[in-house]
């Protein structure tokens, strides 16, 4: 398994897969530069052979009602969540497509149908639906999947950084009635990344406890 990240926290979670067994590499990169994508799939190749899973988990939030949003917390979050899933799409299937087989999963997010306070982050996730849709179609008899994960309301160190009040706001338009965990939305990936998945392709998936119906 190769984990990409900016910073520590992916080597912390690579040492944790090793810990347990697994083998795991860290490879710093910005998914926001061509170059430091194309140098990560390189690397991945040469210490695990050919990638046949893709999992596209990077994103950040830049909240800001549309009339305060400024470019530079717009440019950021497209940058990232919807340049960067691109990026890594684009060397997935030049190389999947070759090999007739892959798996690309997506992390999109239920704010794609809209969120107060979430135009740059809404508009980027909406995209990855998109793209996600389109690369199916162009993929599909190439033996490839794509599909995309939108998470809910889950609890992580992102979500955890709200108001308590608005925390209880979400909450309640929750029909289950609790915040998800990240192990809800990894399942949902292992799923998708199993063969039991061979025939769902160009889905949106929703991971919320039925926030989104």
């Amino acid at each position: 398994m190769i984990i990409a990240d900016r910073d520590a926290h992916g080597e912390a979670a690579a040492a944790s897969l090793r810990e347990s067994g697994a083998q795991a590499l860290f490879i710093s990169c910005n998914i926001a530069e061509k170059t430091q994508v194309e140098a990560l799939f390189s690397q991945a190749e040469e210490a695990f052979g050919p990638v046949d899973i893709l999992v596209n988990n990077a994103g950040i939030n830049r909240d800001a009602m549309l009339h305060k949003l400024t470019e530079a917390d717009w440019d950021t979050v497209i940058d990232v969540n919807l340049k960067g899933t691109f990026l890594c799409m684009q060397q997935a299937a030049i190389r999947m497509r070759e090999r007739g087989a892959g798996r690309i999963i997506n992390i999109a997010s239920a704010s794609w149908l809209g969120n107060v306070g979430q135009t740059n982050y809404s508009a980027s996730k909406a995209g990855v639906v998109g793209m996600t849709k389109t690369a199916c179609r162009e993929l599909a008899k190439k033996g490839v999947t794509v599909n995309a994960i939108c998470p809910g309301f889950i609890d992580t160190d992102m979500t955890r950084g709200v108001p308590e009040n608005v925390w209880q706001i979400m909450i309640s338009k929750i029909p289950a009635g609790y915040a998800g965990e990240a192990k809800d939305v990894g399942e949902c990936v292992a799923f998708l990344a199993s063969d039991g998945a061979r025939y769902i392709n160009g889905e949106v998936i929703n991971v919320g406890g039925g926030m989104v119906l």
